[in-house]
Protein backbone atom coordinates (compact mmCIF):
# COMPACT_ATOMS: atom_id res chain seq x y z
CA UNK A 1 0.00 0.00 0.00
CA UNK A 2 1.09 3.73 -1.10
CA UNK A 3 -0.17 6.88 0.20
CA UNK A 4 -0.50 8.06 -3.58
CA UNK A 5 0.04 4.46 -5.15
CA UNK A 6 -3.61 4.84 -7.42
CA UNK A 7 -2.82 8.61 -8.72
CA UNK A 8 0.65 7.41 -9.63
CA UNK A 9 -0.37 5.18 -11.66
CA UNK A 10 -1.69 8.39 -14.12
CA UNK A 11 1.92 8.96 -15.26
CA UNK A 12 2.13 5.40 -16.39
CA UNK A 13 1.71 5.21 -20.50
CA UNK A 14 -1.82 3.31 -20.04
CA UNK A 15 -0.14 0.84 -23.47
CA UNK A 16 2.40 -0.05 -20.91
CA UNK A 17 -0.49 -1.39 -18.14
CA UNK A 18 -1.76 -4.86 -18.63
CA UNK A 19 -5.39 -4.92 -19.08
CA UNK A 20 -6.20 -6.44 -15.63
CA UNK A 21 -4.17 -3.40 -14.16
CA UNK A 22 -5.80 -1.11 -15.98
CA UNK A 23 -9.34 -2.62 -14.78
CA UNK A 24 -8.60 -2.61 -11.32
CA UNK A 25 -7.13 0.65 -11.25
CA UNK A 26 -10.78 2.08 -12.38
CA UNK A 27 -12.23 -0.01 -9.94
CA UNK A 28 -9.60 1.47 -7.26
CA UNK A 29 -10.30 5.29 -8.46
CA UNK A 30 -14.52 4.74 -8.57
CA UNK A 31 -14.45 3.81 -5.26
CA UNK A 32 -12.05 6.15 -4.09
CA UNK A 33 -8.97 4.68 -2.99
CA UNK A 34 -5.89 5.87 -3.51
CA UNK A 35 -3.72 3.49 -1.17
CA UNK A 36 -2.83 0.66 -4.53
CA UNK A 37 0.77 -0.07 -4.90
CA UNK A 38 2.93 1.96 -7.01
CA UNK A 39 3.69 1.51 -10.70
CA UNK A 40 7.66 0.28 -9.55
CA UNK A 41 5.82 -2.12 -6.75
CA UNK A 42 3.34 -3.41 -9.63
CA UNK A 43 6.19 -4.27 -12.34
CA UNK A 44 8.72 -6.00 -9.85
CA UNK A 45 5.36 -8.26 -8.28
CA UNK A 46 4.98 -8.60 -11.88
CA UNK A 47 8.07 -10.40 -12.51
CA UNK A 48 8.26 -12.16 -9.77
CA UNK A 49 5.18 -13.77 -9.90
CA UNK A 50 6.28 -15.05 -13.24
CA UNK A 51 8.54 -17.60 -11.03
CA UNK A 52 5.68 -18.99 -9.04
CA UNK A 53 4.76 -22.54 -10.15
CA UNK A 54 1.81 -23.27 -7.37
CA UNK A 55 0.34 -20.54 -4.88
CA UNK A 56 0.81 -17.04 -4.63
CA UNK A 57 -0.47 -15.04 -1.65
CA UNK A 58 -1.18 -11.94 -0.80
CA UNK A 59 -2.43 -9.62 2.40
CA UNK A 60 -4.06 -6.29 2.09
CA UNK A 61 -6.29 -6.61 -1.16
CA UNK A 62 -7.40 -2.96 -1.70
CA UNK A 63 -9.50 -2.94 -4.99
CA UNK A 64 -7.00 -5.82 -6.21
CA UNK A 65 -4.40 -3.45 -8.43
CA UNK A 66 -1.25 -5.38 -7.01
CA UNK A 67 -3.14 -8.53 -6.98
CA UNK A 68 -3.60 -7.89 -10.55
CA UNK A 69 -0.06 -6.63 -11.00
CA UNK A 70 0.37 -10.35 -9.87
CA UNK A 71 -2.37 -12.39 -12.35
CA UNK A 72 -0.65 -10.40 -15.14
CA UNK A 73 2.71 -12.27 -14.72
CA UNK A 74 1.98 -15.38 -12.87
CA UNK A 75 1.99 -18.36 -15.65
CA UNK A 76 -0.53 -20.62 -16.29
CA UNK A 77 -1.96 -22.60 -13.76
CA UNK A 78 -0.46 -20.93 -11.02
CA UNK A 79 -3.36 -19.90 -8.36
CA UNK A 80 -3.53 -16.74 -6.77
CA UNK A 81 -5.36 -15.95 -3.26
CA UNK A 82 -5.55 -12.73 -1.18
CA UNK A 83 -6.90 -11.42 1.76
CA UNK A 84 -8.31 -8.45 2.36
CA UNK A 85 -10.08 -7.00 5.86
CA UNK A 86 -12.41 -4.39 4.50
CA UNK A 87 -15.62 -5.93 3.46
CA UNK A 88 -16.76 -3.44 0.99
CA UNK A 89 -13.41 -3.77 -0.84
CA UNK A 90 -13.05 -7.11 -0.69
CA UNK A 91 -16.60 -7.05 -2.71
CA UNK A 92 -14.78 -4.47 -5.16
CA UNK A 93 -11.42 -6.79 -5.45
CA UNK A 94 -13.82 -9.75 -6.22
CA UNK A 95 -15.72 -7.89 -8.89
CA UNK A 96 -12.89 -7.51 -10.76
CA UNK A 97 -10.90 -10.77 -10.67
CA UNK A 98 -14.60 -12.37 -11.52
CA UNK A 99 -14.04 -13.82 -15.08
CA UNK A 100 -10.38 -15.09 -13.60
CA UNK A 101 -11.12 -18.43 -11.91
CA UNK A 102 -7.83 -18.74 -10.49
CA UNK A 103 -8.03 -15.73 -8.54
CA UNK A 104 -9.62 -15.62 -5.35
CA UNK A 105 -10.69 -12.96 -2.83
CA UNK A 106 -11.17 -13.48 1.03
CA UNK A 107 -12.69 -11.20 3.60
CA UNK A 108 -10.95 -11.64 6.79
CA UNK A 109 -8.29 -10.85 8.76
CA UNK A 110 -4.93 -11.37 6.84
CA UNK A 111 -4.05 -14.59 9.11
CA UNK A 112 -6.84 -16.37 6.67
CA UNK A 113 -3.58 -16.73 4.17
CA UNK A 114 -3.03 -19.83 6.49
CA UNK A 115 -5.81 -21.35 4.78
CA UNK A 116 -4.03 -22.29 1.92
CA UNK A 117 -0.40 -22.67 0.25
CA UNK A 118 2.33 -23.19 0.84
CA UNK A 119 3.22 -19.99 -1.10
CA UNK A 120 6.26 -19.69 -3.90
CA UNK A 121 5.25 -15.94 -3.40
CA UNK A 122 4.04 -14.07 -0.23
CA UNK A 123 3.07 -10.26 -0.51
CA UNK A 124 2.61 -8.61 3.03
CA UNK A 125 0.49 -5.70 2.30
CA UNK A 126 -2.11 -5.90 4.52
CA UNK A 127 -0.67 -7.66 7.61
CA UNK A 128 1.91 -10.26 8.87
CA UNK A 129 4.53 -7.14 8.35
CA UNK A 130 4.94 -6.95 11.95
CA UNK A 131 5.22 -2.66 11.41
CA UNK A 132 2.22 -1.85 13.03
CA UNK A 133 2.11 -2.39 16.96
CA UNK A 134 -0.13 -5.59 17.33
CA UNK A 135 0.79 -6.83 14.03
CA UNK A 136 2.28 -10.16 14.41
CA UNK A 137 4.79 -10.86 11.31
CA UNK A 138 4.14 -13.65 9.65
CA UNK A 139 6.23 -16.88 9.65
CA UNK A 140 8.04 -17.63 6.38
CA UNK A 141 9.17 -20.84 7.43
CA UNK A 142 5.47 -22.17 7.71
CA UNK A 143 4.15 -20.00 4.64
CA UNK A 144 6.71 -19.62 1.91
CA UNK A 145 7.68 -23.33 0.40
CA UNK A 146 11.29 -24.00 0.25
CA UNK A 147 12.85 -21.61 -2.08
CA UNK A 148 9.63 -19.21 -2.02
CA UNK A 149 9.80 -15.57 -1.60
CA UNK A 150 7.99 -12.78 0.51
CA UNK A 151 7.53 -9.55 -0.56
CA UNK A 152 7.43 -6.63 2.18
CA UNK A 153 6.67 -3.33 0.52
CA UNK A 154 7.05 0.76 1.24
CA UNK A 155 10.20 1.24 3.26
CA UNK A 156 12.30 4.66 2.80
CA UNK A 157 15.34 3.45 1.44
CA UNK A 158 18.20 2.69 4.27
CA UNK A 159 20.82 5.60 4.10
CA UNK A 160 23.13 3.46 6.75
CA UNK A 161 23.55 0.71 9.25
CA UNK A 162 20.98 0.16 10.95
CA UNK A 163 18.21 1.30 8.97
CA UNK A 164 16.28 3.95 11.10
CA UNK A 165 12.70 4.85 11.41
CA UNK A 166 11.82 7.67 13.00
CA UNK A 167 15.23 8.28 14.31
CA UNK A 168 15.08 4.77 15.98
CA UNK A 169 16.06 1.21 14.90
CA UNK A 170 13.50 0.41 12.21
CA UNK A 171 12.89 -3.46 14.18
CA UNK A 172 10.45 -4.19 11.54
CA UNK A 173 12.91 -4.16 8.47
CA UNK A 174 15.63 -5.48 10.99
CA UNK A 175 13.47 -8.55 11.55
CA UNK A 176 13.25 -9.33 7.68
CA UNK A 177 16.49 -8.62 6.78
CA UNK A 178 17.88 -11.36 10.41
CA UNK A 179 15.52 -13.32 9.88
CA UNK A 180 17.05 -16.54 10.45
CA UNK A 181 14.61 -18.90 7.87
CA UNK A 182 15.48 -15.85 5.19
CA UNK A 183 18.09 -14.66 2.94
CA UNK A 184 16.64 -11.27 2.22
CA UNK A 185 17.79 -7.86 0.23
CA UNK A 186 16.17 -4.53 0.19
CA UNK A 187 16.04 -3.26 -3.43
CA UNK A 188 15.37 1.08 -3.76
CA UNK A 189 12.44 1.24 -6.85
CA UNK A 190 12.22 4.44 -6.30
CA UNK A 191 14.60 7.58 -4.73
CA UNK A 192 11.71 7.35 -1.61
CA UNK A 193 10.84 3.70 -2.27
CA UNK A 194 12.58 0.60 -1.06
CA UNK A 195 10.93 -3.34 -1.26
CA UNK A 196 12.39 -6.32 0.84
CA UNK A 197 12.36 -9.42 -0.77
CA UNK A 198 13.23 -12.66 1.43
CA UNK A 199 13.89 -15.93 0.08
CA UNK A 200 13.19 -18.88 2.14
CA UNK A 201 16.53 -20.71 2.95
CA UNK A 202 16.08 -24.23 1.25
CA UNK A 203 17.59 -26.13 4.90
CA UNK A 204 15.36 -23.89 6.68
CA UNK A 205 13.43 -26.16 9.33
CA UNK A 206 10.23 -27.19 8.31
CA UNK A 207 6.73 -27.42 10.35
CA UNK A 208 3.91 -30.76 9.48
CA UNK A 209 2.17 -29.58 6.43
CA UNK A 210 -0.80 -27.80 6.92
CA UNK A 211 -2.20 -26.67 3.57
CA UNK A 212 -5.58 -27.01 2.79
CA UNK A 213 -5.29 -27.83 -0.97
Amino acid sequence: MSLSGTDAHAAADPATLPPLVRRALSAARRHGFAYACRPEQGRLLHVLAGGARGWIGETGTGCGVGLAWLASGARDGVRLVSVECDAGRARVAAEVFADRPEVGVIHGDWRRIEEHGPYDLLVLDGGGTGKMPGDDPADPARLLAPGGAVVVDDFTPATGWPPLHEGAPDRARLHWLRHVALHTVELRLAEDLATLVGTRRRLAPTRPSWSSE
